[in-house]
């Protein structure tokens, strides 16, 4: 069971503050105090003890008493926030001079404060009770003991210590199935086969290791099982050996040996050796032989280094397959293959395999649609379409749709669904405890769901889910734990469409979704209502509540395309008495108006209105001095007016807005946001940008040294490459979309002053040679969007660089508006160009036909997509689809056949 340890960890931070000076406690509430942060840590070490325990081996006592600690972490932290709240003051800096009001209204603070101070006394005094009676009972009953068991136990990767029921690992079925009636794994099976055999022929004889990687279910021991076989008969020698998440390395070891000596000459007493003479005995008996092992089923990089360092290369031509769900031990192991979901065809086929005994199409008529539904919702994993296809064996065909309502982990009695279940409760298991909230917080969103990683993140940030650690932002964190889920197939990512390697936010698998949904239910976490839901239970205290279309929660206020059928209104007049709100999200909600009452909102940090029709915004949210992301960007492209008080708000990490009215004030203003991360800032109206508002600008940003992404977009001409004179960038920016438009490249987009930057978009007059020799010396560059207006001074070709050197050794990603010629051993990296506005009158040769080099794409070795956006001009539609016929022929040439985009204007 993984138990989510409440509010743990942003509670005891916040004891910490309570005795500081500034709240002048009493002695005895200092000592209680004092008392709780002793107490307290050791209860959050032996929570974090029990969550690393399945929950069917926990003891029912300590169930209850992790339970019980959960909550009244819970209870805690409310008190304490409340006191925090109450003796947060903050003078408002547009009050006037009303000094006889300003007495009375600190007379009034100061017998608020004592009531409060007395308040906060007697609560904290009787949390003191709740937490010695939790704390006597953990003695009573011993629970430290059978944490200290169960951890124990989990560690020596000895189940049946913790629990008598312990079954056998599901993955085993795997490695011994019968592989005739496998599905949809040839072109898998092919393209290993073909990776690891590369440059057999040609005599090259060194090790090579090969990572298979993909989700819980989705047939990494079944493709090394096919692999394995198909290729065992070149090599000398050949084993198969399983690992797990704790694995015993001693045994790994010896499993090693024992599947290589069949024949047992060096194994006789390997239940004797330690890992040294393991190690030994491996080199030993490997020597110069060529060898493939399947190593399955990796969690951890140090176990991967000592397996390394135990497998000899004797440069005989070995292989080695590792399959694990962490992308960065494939990485960080030798190559990496991402195994795929089977296609939709192939995904039937499985399905009525496994239900209709051999059957690959739906034998039952109209019962194909449900199907159709069900096989969507496994989204192409092998094991859950098993699964599924168990849970429908022999049950009525008129029912299907029943089951296909009710489908999930906690319905029914089935060996598959449980092998399932346990399946992805290994990935869930291995999660550090940081990770666990951030996962189980996805059960608030339904099915199918896109979520953004950007307001996701700042929700992770407003629920306390992110450890803070010293001169790193809290976005920079939970960015981290993001990409760490991704890594570990917990998530799916979703990416640009016209980018590479940008990740724009994720969706959950319905079998990791159903699982998360069944754990939060479970610890209390979430509490879900459906849209016909009208009230919570008053037995129920809901920590989080999430309505499905209209989600919120007592932190997290995210009400993004929100519609209210009744009455139409969204009374937000009360705002300000959500006190402890951090997050607020109104996006694309058709409202025109902020209440007064938000500066109340002391503790919020995040503040999306993006896409609302508000024009102007009271000037309270300049007392707003802890929000740390603000989005600004109003429907119809218009500024949104008031932002004379935006330099008051000193913590924000995150700005977007739009610019049009040219108040040189804002401009000041934005240069005292020392603490900004991204800039987003959008100049609708140039016209009003003269040089001195431009070197007011120039000179804020130049304070802005911790900026990390920079985005400055205009619609017509206003920057010249010297309003750009004296402007030193961050140098740990690493994205920059600069559409200013000046006549030449600035001069301080180099390397030398911009060593990190990884993404750059650049609209300027003219590319010239020098410009392309600058922009491909940037070592980490990865995307480059380049949008000259004179084609005919844009360099033609991408050579080498001046003295020798790579140009563009890490692109991935190139646009540009005019074709390129691609020199042999240029952009080694580059996957996807995209060619933008290309003319049919340019395409064609002097006797009227098109004939394409299309940049001598047969070059890029790296090659997997080519786009191209063809603009008629005076074409008629025949020339322009023989255009698009010659791009296909030009792309079919290149050995990758990479994938082409072509977007043409229509007729």
């Amino acid at each position: 069971m993984q138990v989510v340890a409440g509010a743990m960890g942003t509670l005891i931070p916040k004891l910490f503050k309570l005795l500081k000076k500034e709240y002048n406690l009493q002695k005895s509430v200092k000592k209680d105090v004092e008392f709780l942060l002793r107490e307290l840590p050791s209860m959050q070490v032996a929570l974090r003890k029990v969550a690393g325990v399945p929950q069917d081996q926990l003891d029912e006592q300590v169930k209850l008493w992790a339970d019980e600690i959960r909550e009244l972490s819970y209870a805690m932290e409310d008190v304490v926030d409340n006191f925090l709240t109450s003796c947060s003051t903050v003078e408002e800096p547009f009050a006037g001079n009303r000094p006889k009001q300003q007495l009375l209204e600190k007379m009034g603070n100061l017998f608020t404060k004592g009531k409060t101070h007395h308040q906060i006394a007697k609560k904290i005094k009787d949390m003191k009770i709740l937490v010695k009676e939790v704390a006597d009972r953990r003695d009573r009953y011993k629970v430290n003991d059978a944490v200290a068991n169960l951890a124990a136990a989990t560690t020596a990767n000895n189940l049946a210590a913790a629990c008598t029921s312990t079954t056998v690992d599901p993955r085993l079925l795997a490695m011994f199935n019968d592989l005739k009636g496998l599905v949809g794994i040839d072109v898998a099976r092919n393209e290993i086969t073909k990776k690891l055999l590369a440059d057999w022929d040609d005599g090259d004889q060194q090790l090579k290791i090969l990572s298979i990687v993909g989700s819980g279910g989705l047939g990494k021991t079944t493709v090394a099982k096919v692999v394995h076989d198909g290729l065992q008969e070149k090599f000398m020698l050949k084993a198969f050996v399983s690992v797990g998440q704790k694995p015993d390395m001693k045994k790994v070891l010896r499993d090693i040996l024992l599947e290589l000596d069949k024949e047992g000459h060096r194994i006789f007493n390997a239940s004797m050796l330690d890992e040294k003479q393991l190690i030994e005995k491996l080199h030993e008996l490997l020597g110069n032989k060529r060898y493939f092992i399947v190593i399955d089923d990796i969690w951890d990089v140090e176990v991967c280094k000592i397996i390394r360092c135990a497998l000899k290369d004797g440069n005989c031509g070995s292989r080695i397959i590792m399959t694990t769900r962490i992308l960065d031990i494939g990485k960080k192991s030798g190559e990496v293959y991402q195994l795929k979901p089977l296609s939709p065809e192939n995904s039937e086929k499985l399905f009525y395999t496994r239900l209709c005994e051999g059957k690959s199409k739906c034998p039952f008529g109209q019962s194909g649609e449900i199907s159709g539904k069900i096989l969507q919702k496994c989204g192409g994993v092998p094991l859950a379409i098993l699964t599924i296809a168990s849970l429908l064996d022999g049950k009525p065909r008129k029912d299907w749709s029943k089951i296909y309502d009710s489908i999930g982990f906690g319905h029914g009695e089935n060996k598959g669904v449980d092998n399932t279940r346990k399946i992805l409760l290994f990935s869930y298991y291995d999660l550090p405890y940081y990770l666990i909230t951030c996962l189980l917080h996805l059960s608030i969103y339904p099915e199918d769901s896109r979520i953004w990683k950007e307001t996701l993140i700042w929700k992770w940030a407003a629920e306390g889910f992110i450890k803070e650690e010293p001169e790193i932002g809290q976005y920079e964190i939970g960015e981290r734990y993001f990409m760490e889920l991704v890594n570990r197939s917990m998530i799916q990512p979703i990416e640009a469409r016209d980018d590479v390697g940008v990740v724009l936010g994720c969706r959950v698998h319905d079998l990791v979704l159903d699982m998360i949904c069944l754990l939060s239910k479970e610890q209390n976490f979430v509490t879900m209502l459906d849209t016909n839901d009208q009230h919570i239970s008053c037995q129920s205290t809901a920590r989080r509540l999430a309505v499905q279309k209209s989600r919120g929660a007592l932190r997290v206020l995210a009400m993004e395309s929100c519609t209210f059928k009744r009455d139409g209104s969204y009374h937000l007049d009360h705002l300000g008495s959500l006190i402890q709100l951090r997050y607020l999200g109104l996006q694309s909600m058709p409202i025109d108006k902020l209440p007064e009452e938000i500066g109340k909102l002391k503790f919020l940090q995040t503040l999306n209105l993006e896409g609302t029709y508000i024009k102007e915004l009271p000037q309270s949210i300049g007392l707003l001095r802890q929000l740390k992301c603000l989005n600004l960007k109003a429907r119809f492209m218009e500024e949104i007016r008031g932002l004379h008080w935006l330099g008051n708000l000193t913590s924000l990490e995150e700005l977007s807005f739009e610019y049009t009215n040219g108040s040189p004030e804002i401009v000041v203003e934005l240069g005292k946001l020392t603490e900004l991360r991204d800039l987003n800032m959008t100049i609708n109206d140039a016209t009003h940008f003269d040089d001195s508002m431009l070197k007011a600008l120039v000179k804020s940003l130049g304070k802005l040294q911790k900026l990390q992404i920079l985005n400055l977009f205009t619609d017509y001409i206003c920057f010249g490459s010297k309003g750009w004179e004296g402007y030193v960038p961050p140098p740990q920016l690493r994205e920059l979309r600069l559409t200013t438009e000046p006549d030449m490249l600035p001069a301080w987009i180099n390397p030398s002053l911009l060593p990190n930057l990884t993404r750059l978009l650049v609209a300027v007059d003219v590319v010239k040679a020098q410009d392309m020799e600058i922009l491909g010396s940037f070592p980490e560059l990865v995307s480059l969007t380049l949008e000259p207006f004179q084609f005919q001074e844009f360099l033609p070709d991408v050579t080498g660089g001046r003295h020798g050197g790579l140009l563009f050794p890490k692109l991935r990603y190139l646009r540009t508006p005019a074709l390129v010629r691609f020199l042999l051993g240029a952009m080694p990296s580059l996957e996807f160009p995209v060619f933008d506005s290309l003319e049919v009158g340019w395409l064609k040769s002097n006797d009227d036909s098109f004939v394409f080099e299309f940049g001598s794409l047969e070059n890029l070795i790296s090659l997997q997509r080519v786009g191209a956006g063809i603009n008629p001009a005076d074409a008629d539609e025949e020339d322009l689809f023989e255009a698009e016929d010659a791009l296909e022929l030009a792309t079919n040439a290149h050995p990758n056949r990479p994938n082409l985009q072509i977007r043409s204007f229509t007729f």
